[in-house]
């Protein structure tokens, strides 16, 4: 998604809009919506053609009150666009269809091992993994991130979850084509129709692969499938659910969170130039990146009963939609938005979600984003855009497919590469 800084007051027609377009994402200019919707109408009703309709949920404050609350607002319906008006199936059998208690129930046991603390030691693991992406920019030619980094989640959540390396390349295919069926180079037919495929290839593999798991705790599924949630031990679907749901929240948001990230520091020298000089940086600019990316678009809950939100009267059922990468841009949290800048404090970013649905796979996501960066910083001394920027045609990720680049390296860069490389093979 094109990050615009809108100049002024921006001419939009409201009543025109269509953020349920995910075209939009791909070739037009949602943050200029979404800053002319902070001002004028934070809580705005948008109808399909087919009659469905949401309610669009812009500011800061209101997006983390749909989300943290329950009691008015329900996860069990379904929580993205592309099921808007019908019941998802997996509600109340995965952890991010669900609300409390029956999410608390399967987040807690989770969380021992998604933990900051219990992800630490995957570090060497994940440099190398890192050292492996970063190796093309040996070669001097034109090296796409975008693409690179399409693979870089799969390499350590598929470890994580005990996945065959052989089935990770299309494993990742799969989750992108289940957020953005209609994207021409993930598109398999017709956008429903890759939708659907992708949904019953990826349900279906994890079905069999956790009949044919061994068990034990070697891996993300044997925990799963011996974790006990509320005094029980999860059904089959409601482990083949969950491990869709953390693979695809692992596939789908970091890759674009770097691509992004790397952009706006080709756009904003001066901030890259400041993550060379120092790189006790890399926290804060991750934190930047990811406000300023806010890959995951947006999450959607459902009224539990009548309410009101920002003066706008909302009726039991309705579905509303809160835009994490308008909540991002509100000028009442972060002073001067739409300036980049590694250094923001604080930076209470929502690109991750907000309350009992915190995306759980954020440390190690976080983790991931900081030794890349670290890396970078140290191999990098300039990237410089050489090609087209494609943006993902999605209304659930905000992402960049395609960033060519070429990258100036730094003194040393070749050699540090070369021996990372040497290590991995003698650890083969």
């Amino acid at each position: 998604m094109r990050i615009s800084i809108p100049v002024g007051e921006p001419e939009i027609d409201l009543d025109s809009v269509d953020l349920f377009d995910p075209g939009l994402y791909a070739h037009g200019d949602p943050h200029a919506i979404w800053h002319v919707l902070r001002q004028r109408a934070p809580v705005h009703r948008q109808t399909l053609a087919d009659g469905r309709s949401f309610w669009s949920v812009t500011k800061y404050r209101d997006v983390n009150d749909v989300l943290r609350d329950h009691t008015r607002f329900t996860s069990s319906r379904g929580t993205l666009l592309s099921i808007l008006g019908t019941d998802d199936p997996a509600g109340s059998k995965m952890m991010a269809a669900s609300d409390p208690p029956v999410h608390t129930a399967m987040r807690e046991p989770l969380m021992k091992v998604m933990s900051h603390r219990s992800l630490k030691e995957r570090r060497p693991q994940v440099r190398r993994i890192v050292h492996r992406m970063l190796a093309p920019l040996l070669d001097g030619g034109v090296w796409d991130i975008g693409a690179a980094a399409a693979d870089f989640p799969m390499a350590f959540t598929g470890a994580l979850m005990g996945l065959p390396e052989r089935d990770w390349p299309r494993l990742a295919k799969l989750t992108t084509m289940a957020i953005a069926p209609s994207d021409v180079e993930f598109r398999e037919g017709s956008s429903h129709g890759t939708l659907v495929a992708a949904h019953h290839e990826l349900f279906d593999y994890f079905s069999r692969h956790v009949r044919g798991h061994p068990g034990g705790d070697d891996d993300l599924i044997g925990f799963l499938i011996g974790m006990e949630a509320d005094g029980r031990r999860l059904r089959h679907d409601e482990i083949v659910y969950n491990c869709y749901s953390l693979l695809l929240g692992a596939n789908v948001t970091t890759p674009h969170a770097i691509a992004s990230t790397v952009l706006a520091l080709i756009e904003h020298p001066d901030e890259y130039r400041r993550l060379l000089a120092d790189p006790a940086l890399v926290p804060g600019a991750v934190d930047e990146g990811l406000r300023w990316s806010s890959p995951a678009n947006h999450f959607m809950r459902y009224a539990v009963h009548d309410l009101v939100l920002q003066d706008v009267p909302i009726k039991q059922g309705d579905a509303l939609v809160t835009w994490l990468g308008s909540a991002n841009r509100d000028d009442e949290v972060f002073p001067d938005p739409y300036r980049f800048d590694i250094t923001r404090r604080p930076n209470r970013h929502v690109a991750f979600g907000f309350g009992p649905h915190y995306c759980i796979g954020a440390p190690l996501a976080k983790i991931a984003l900081n030794l890349l960066f670290e890396e970078i910083t140290r191999v990098v001394g300039e990237f410089a855009v050489a090609g087209p920027v494609e943006h993902l045609e999605s209304n659930f990720v905000a992402g960049i497919k395609h960033l060519p680049l070429t990258a100036v390296l730094r003194d040393g860069a070749a050699e540090l590469l070369e021996s990372a490389a040497r290590d991995r093979l003698a650890a083969v």
